[in-house]
């Protein structure tokens, strides 16, 4: 299977721990995607949101993050929207196991949050929903 190129949507304030698990998932040998681009802490200077939708246009798909506060996370409520409205594939990934983990502001009540292991990371990535 060929790589993708994978945005990561994430709470900056509180769950920068988990991209770093993710980008240390990127590097298994057996990896099926690169970690592209991500949500960003630093100001973005002139209109940020048009820069995140360019950057999540260059990527494959896009992997929502999903902590304890995430339903409070503005920036990745915008995120997923503009996913959304370029119509790029995305999924939610539980960032924590057998923890409250909630959704953007922007998903719907049919966007299944997924247990993160490294089969279902493998099979989300290339389409498996």
């Amino acid at each position: 299977m060929a790589r993708k190129k994978v945005f990561v949507s994430f709470d900056y304030d509180n769950d920068e721990t988990l991209k770093t698990f993710l980008i240390g998932q990127s590097k298994h040998e057996d990896t099926p995607f690169d970690i592209w681009d991500s949500s960003v802490k630093a100001h973005l200077t002139g209109d940020w949101e048009a820069k995140v939708k360019r950057k999540i246009q260059d990527c494959d798909i896009v992997c929502v993050l999903c902590g304890l506060n995430t339903h409070k996370a503005v920036g990745v409520g915008i995120e997923l929207q503009i996913a959304k409205d370029v119509g790029k594939d995305y999924f939610l990934l539980a960032g924590y196991k057998d923890a409250k983990n909630t959704k953007p502001s922007t998903a719907t009540s049919a966007d299944k949050m997924y247990n993160w292991t490294w089969e279902n990371l493998k099979n989300l990535i290339h389409g498996g929903r």
